[in-house]
């Protein structure tokens, strides 16, 4: 009889992932540069790259990593928040003066260990990882920040929906993901530290541009957020996992993931037949 797969703190996973890891390298394009980011909502963010790997906010200076799936565009990821057990990515497209704030937040350990059963009586989501989504606009340097036209903003797509693709981190690691609908979408290691695990688990994705996505997840039973850049044009994936290092939860473990991709198939839905009141087809809905 096999043993059965038991799960793991992302502070494991990070070490299983990092030999030979498909991340892209980082780039210091961004070092020197002040940006000014305007949301939708009417709140702002400065940016100050001081170097290739710090960044000042208003809320101080923090060591980020910035990568670039398609030239132009750029994915910068950095903690900060008490005990370090938040963080902030960023999807800068500086061709069309876009930008996405995701802000996510990990649970304390009171949170973390409340049950599924009293979560749903409660009514809240089954994880407790927590994640923000802000749309904006990018101004360079002092120069006001350009009027928010919410219609032209990075958004919510369905397009992955259906998708079942292949993604290898690297020589070890391997998953498969599959889109269900516009929450949830399933998962399984396929080789790897995580091998013989899967789950289903709650899930956000934003149109970049044509066949370029922002992939973001949160898991349910060990406090994860991953966020990803999805490229299908270039098969290429990169982005970042964040959780606790260990079982004490005092400290976190975010660092760099990225894969090549493969879209292994594609499922489309029939449309519903349309039956009358003795169950006789009348055609398709619409």
């Amino acid at each position: 009889m096999t043993s059965q797969p038991g799960f793991i703190q992302v502070g494991a996973l990070a070490e299983g992932f990092a030999p030979n890891s498909n991340i892209l390298p980082a780039t210091a394009d961004l070092a020197g540069r002040d940006l000014r980011l305007q949301f939708s909502d009417g709140s702002s963010l400065a940016l100050e790259f001081l170097a290739a790997d710090t960044l000042r906010t208003t809320s101080g200076e923090h060591a980020y990593r910035a990568s670039s799936v398609r030239d132009g565009i750029y994915f910068v990821d950095y903690c900060g928040g008490e005990n370090g057990a938040s963080s902030t990515s960023l999807v800068l497209d500086l061709r069309r003066g876009l930008a996405t704030s995701v802000t996510g937040t990990l649970p304390g350990e009171r949170e973390t260990r409340v049950d599924a059963f009293t979560r749903v009586e409660r009514g809240d989501e089954l994880t407790s990882v927590r994640a923000s989504f802000r749309h904006g606009v990018i101004a360079h340097g002092a120069a006001a920040a350009p009027t928010v036209d919410a219609t032209a903003l990075h958004a919510p797509t369905t397009e992955l929906i259906g998708m079942r693709n292949l993604y290898i981190y690297s020589e070890t690691e391997r998953y498969e993901h599959i889109y269900l609908n516009e929450h949830f979408y399933a998962w399984q290691c396929l080789e790897g530290a995580e091998q013989g695990l899967a789950d289903v688990d709650r899930c956000h994705c934003f149109r970049i541009d044509e066949q370029l996505y922002l992939f973001v997840w949160r898991e349910k039973v060990i406090p994860t957020l991953g966020v990803v850049m999805i490229d299908l044009a270039r098969m290429k994936t990169d982005g970042k996992i964040i959780g606790y290092q260990g079982d004490s939860f005092d400290a976190v473990s975010n660092f760099p993931v990225g894969a090549q991709a493969e879209v292994i198939n594609i499922t489309r839905y029939p449309q519903r037949l349309k039956v009358d009141g003795r169950g006789r087809r009348l055609g398709r809905e619409s």
